[in-house]
């Protein structure tokens, strides 16, 4: 069992062998470069959000082969003595551009840019792509739940589905997203999210009465706590929730049932009571489409689990990481060519990218233009879409987790009214290729 932090081992065995062959070639530390990007969004959404960039430099940062792990590739003749030597002295030392975390992309956006050695670059690629797939995914459920909630606030509590460690990365992503709180006490821990949590169904269970197992709770956290009320009768739960804190009651919580129609009869019998202040929480596997329905509903606020930590059903986002320029020798100085697949259903587009998202004059995006070997010419009002993550190896890229969540508010703001819809629809903006002369280039990702 390892007791590294190191993170060079998170990653795929032909990553180290094209290394491996690279070297043998004489082509290992040619300069390249490689853009993460993803062709399409999840079906039938009108736009994505883009998280995981604050893990991802973290990651970097730790990716080091110590001899723990090297011995462990010699020991399965994954890697020769070259290779090994290689490994052992790997610190990134390229430059990297992206998008900001919690900025919405959209088919083909460049959302990172890396720059260096092929060796250095390629070695990275199931890292990046492991944490911007899963990170942005979850981010981009949690925008249009947020979205649907309007100004209702949402708590993260998807741990229990899905692993432990994506646990932590749903919970960041989604406070980027404009989630209020999360579950996840590591990710409180680790991020500075605010975290909550009160009782189960077997806190109740465990009581000789419901009663009893109000009263506890009371005592243990005051009257401003949620109580859980639909473990055995939801009317009777409510009268006594009521009774026992005289009206004062901070919340509770409905898990269960047609929680439209509870709600609305939960709030008349609390209002009835007098505990108009007394707020309702539901949960019970909600996603987006369920909180748009709620919209009209007596609801303070949501709990959302599966459906967010998963994606909504689309729990990756397909991102890919391609070579796209490459020195046309192993000179120093040597200029880059672009390179490109042209696989079927797979092309890709060669040179490196540049991106701004067009604005009308009232701030509302209108494309993204996408420069290839040049920066597309903007507008007064056009926003610069990427900034600098790594400086030849120094992060320069690291902010508040709130800068991304503010990032995310601001961006998101900027779309047409169109991007608010929970129909099926294509993207919101259309996104065009321009060459070094500003002209239109064919769009391998459009339709």
């Amino acid at each position: 069992m390892t007791t590294t932090c190191t993170t060079a081992l998170l990653t795929d065995e032909y990553e180290l062998t094209m290394i491996r062959a690279a070297l043998q070639s004489g082509t290992a530390h040619r300069q390249s470069t490689f853009e993460l990007f993803g062709r399409r969004l999840a079906p039938g959404r009108r736009y994505g959000v883009v998280a995981g960039v604050g893990r991802a430099l973290d990651a970097i940062e730790a990716f080091q082969f110590g001899e723990e792990e090297l011995n462990f590739l010699r020991q399965r003749s994954i890697i020769d003595d070259p290779t090994a030597d290689f490994l052992a002295r790997y610190r990134f030392t390229g430059s990297m551009w992206g998008y900001g975390e919690g900025e919405l992309y959209f088919p083909g956006s460049p959302l990172l840019t890396v720059q260096s050695t092929f060796a250095e670059a390629v070695v990275l690629e199931t890292l990046l792509l492991s944490i911007y797939n899963y990170d942005s995914a979850v981010a981009s459920a949690a925008s249009r739940m947020t979205l649907m909630a309007e100004t209702r606030p949402c708590i993260e509590m998807g741990s229990r589905r899905v692993n432990e460690r994506a646990a932590v990365a749903a919970a960041r992503a989604a406070y980027i997203a404009g989630f209020s709180a999360t579950s996840n006490l590591e990710a409180g821990r680790t991020y500075g999210i605010p975290t909550t949590g009160t009782a189960a169904h077997s806190f109740t269970m465990l009581h000789d009465s419901e009663e009893a197992a109000f009263a506890a709770q009371l005592a243990t956290l005051g009257d401003g706590t949620t109580l859980l009320v639909d473990t055995y009768d939801i009317e009777q739960a409510v009268r006594t929730a009521v009774r026992l804190t005289k009206g004062k009651l901070g919340a509770v919580r409905i898990d269960s049932g047609d929680l439209r129609s509870t709600a609305v009869e939960v709030r008349a019998l609390l209002d009835d009571l007098g505990a108009t202040k007394t707020r309702i929480i539901v949960t019970s596997d909600l996603d987006e489409y369920q909180l748009a329905a709620l919209s009209g509903a007596p609801v303070d606020g949501y709990g959302v689990g599966t459906a967010l930590v998963t994606g909504s059903g689309s729990p990756t986002c397909s991102f890919v990481y391609k070579l796209v320029a490459r020195a046309e020798s192993d000179a120093v100085d040597a200029p880059q060519i672009g390179v490109a697949k042209l696989s079927a259903s797979k092309h890709t587009i060669g040179g490196r990218k540049f991106a701004v998202r067009r604005l009308d004059d009232k701030g509302i995006a209108e494309a993204e233009l996408i420069g290839v070997d040049e920066r597309p010419d903007a507008d007064s009002n056009d926003r610069p879409l990427l900034r600098q993550l790594i400086d030849h190896g120094r992060i320069v890229g690291r902010e508040p987790l709130t800068a991304a969540r503010d990032r995310h508010t601001a961006a998101r703001a900027e779309l047409p009214r169109d991007g608010w819809k929970m129909s099926r629809g294509e993207p919101v903006i259309p996104t065009y290729f321009l060459d070094e002369h500003g002209q239109p280039l064919p769009n391998p990702y459009a339709g």
